[in-house]
Parts: C-alpha cells; structure tokens; sequence
C-alpha cells in the first residue's frame, strides 16, 4: 500500500471541522446568561421590589391616589417591549374624580424584574396575585392587560379570587388556539407581513431555534425589532411621533437583563403551546359582580380585529369595544384611556 501524506490529513481535518461546527451551533443556539439586577455583572436595582414565594423580584411603580385612600384598584400589565413605567394618558382630574391607584409592574425579564426560566402564560398570572397579596393592596382589585400583557391575563381568570373587573386592551392572539376556525386563523395570520410569519411559526414550533432566528443576518426576522413602521396605523404612527419628541422615563431599562429574557422569551412563551384553551374560560362574574372587556382597535395591524370580535361572540359574558379609528397603540390616546377606565371601574 502507498502512504498519502494527503489522506492521513483527510481525517483530522474533517474531526476539526465538524468540532468546529458544532461548537459554532452551540453557541448560535445557545443564548447568553441574563444579566440579573443587583448581581456582579448586572445592572444595579433602582426600582422598589417584593420577593415572591419562588425566590425571585418582581419591581414595581404605584401612582395615581394613595393606596389607603383610593376607590379603585388597578393592576396594569405592560406589554411586548414595555415595562412598569408606561404613562396612561388618563388626567389627574380623571384619576382624582374615580380615586384610582395604579400598580405598574415589570413582567418578568424585563426591567428590573428577575427573569423566570420556567416562565410560562399560567407563570404570570400567578405572579399578579403574588404581587397584589405582598402589597396588600386591598380585599378587591382590577387588570389592566394590554396587548401581550393580557395574554398572561387570560389564564388568570379562574385564580384571581379577589379579581373586581378586568380590561384586556388590543389582547395578543395565538394563531394557533384549537378554538380558532381554520379560514379564520388562516385570513388574519397571512395578513402580517412575512418576516413576522416566519419568525412566530419559529417559535411556535423549534423554540429551540428562536435565539438563533432572531440573532442571523440572513434573513428577516421580527418586524417590530427591526423598525418596519408598515405594522403600524396611522394613528399608531401620530403616537410614536409624540413619543419620540419626549421619551418616557426608564425606556433605556426594559432590556437590560438581556433581550432574551424579556422580549425573545415573550415571544417564545406568546406562540408556544398553550396549557389551556381560550373557550375553556369561565366567567368570574356569573352574578354581573363585576365584568370583563376586550378593547381592539379596527385598524389595528398588529392584532387583528377579526379574531378578537369572534372570541367576544362566542364568549358573551366579555363587554367588546371596537374603536373604528384605532390602532394597537388605543390606550395612549386619552380619550380612549379615560373610556377604558371609566368602563372598567363604573360598569
């Protein structure tokens, strides 16, 4: 037999390569450790926190009238890329007239609450009954969710046994929900645009996938992250301008945890496999004790109005609000803001 120097080289070669290449899918796949609040190499804690019955922080902002002194209680949960430190444009006469003391609070992962490994839709609901128990917030309290924060919500109604009302504004939609007619899930899921397709069928069904999907160059992911306004009405785009003339205060903490944490894991969580049914929920309130909305925007490009008009239909008990003009930004615009309230706490 001859001897190739070549050959012998063939097989450390290719034992390097594919070392190589795994090592590189590990670290693709394989997103970074958070960066906790108060530890060595995380951001300080500069927000009031309560710690929950798991050993984790959840922070918190209150406003409105002084908790001992107000009428109505409201739990607002913030949304995809937000955090405690959204301004409900409601006035302080509004406020003052209804006596409303807000509990703002950062979801987990964001800002500066500690990021929850098992988190899960079922996992926050949880976490708002911890938080209103901790604070002693009173024997009744209303919620507030808005667009992926009254996702977590929905689960919450069967556990939230001192629950007064509730408000589900623009509510997020699971495209793949059993209850959802096939034509109906299909019309509003092509309606978004095709990078947004991709990105929620990735982590619907390879999770796994999703740090990577959304950490690639090679193709478009995540439309709302790579600033396309196309997703947006033009009323939505009125507001944005107002924002970006006088940013809100805390804007630069919502991801400092790492953007895995709070808004990749939202996503994941939003699009995954859900341990309950939307028409398995119960009404909280079969003696009209209080009641339960759903406020979505006809123009709004984010959430399709289709989809939340038929949940409402098909659960009766829920008071649907459609805002002919509106967008999925609704609750900014005061008008709209002080109706939500005034609904909630006076129907």
């Amino acid at each position: 037999m001859v001897f190739s120097p070549f050959a012998a080289m063939i097989a450390p070669i290719a034992v390097a390569l594919t070392v190589g290449l795994l090592g590189w899918t590990y670290r693709a796949l394989k997103p970074p450790p958070p960066k906790i609040c108060g530890s060595p190499d995380g951001p300080p804690v500069t927000s009031p926190r309560i710690k929950l019955s798991d050993g984790r922080h959840l922070a918190y902002r209150e406003a409105g009238v002084p908790r001992e002194e107000a009428k109505y209680k409201i739990v607002v949960i913030h949304g995809f890329g937000s955090s405690k430190d959204l301004n409900l444009p409601a006035s302080e006469e509004l406020v003052e007239e209804l006596r409303i003391y807000f509990l703002f609070f950062d979801r987990s992962g964001y800002g500066d609450s500690d990021p929850n490994p098992s988190r899960s839709v079922k996992s926050e609901a949880y976490d708002v009954q911890e938080l209103a128990d901790k604070l002693q917030i009173g024997s009744k309290f209303y919620v507030i969710g808005i667009s992926m924060g009254a996702s977590y919500f929905d689960n919450g109604f069967s556990h939230f046994y001192r629950l007064a009302g509730a408000s589900l504004v623009v509510p997020f939609v699971n495209y793949w929900w059993p209850c959802l007619p096939a034509n109906l899930s299909n019309d509003a899921f092509s309606r978004l645009l095709a990078q947004d397709q991709w990105s929620f069928r990735v982590a619907h069904y390879t999770p796994w996938l999703f740090y990577w999907w959304m950490s690639q160059k090679w193709f478009p992911s995540l439309s709302i992250l790579a600033g396309n306004m196309a997703i947006f009405s033009q009323s939505d785009l009125e507001i944005l301008k107002k924002w970006s003339e006088a940013p809100s205060v805390g804007q630069e903490k919502i991801q400092q945890q790492g953007v895995y944490e709070s808004l990749h894991r939202d996503i994941m969580v939003s699009y995954g496999k859900w341990e309950f049914d939307p028409m398995d929920l119960i009404n909280p309130f079969p003696n009209n004790e209080g009641s339960v909305h759903i406020w979505q925007g006809y123009e709004d490009r984010i959430i399709q109005f289709q989809v939340n008009r038929y949940l409402s239909e098909k659960l009766p008990w829920i008071y649907y609000h459609e805002v002919p003009d509106g967008g999925h930004l609704l609750i900014f615009e005061s008008k709209n803001c002080e109706a939500v309230l005034r609904e909630l706490v006076q129907r």
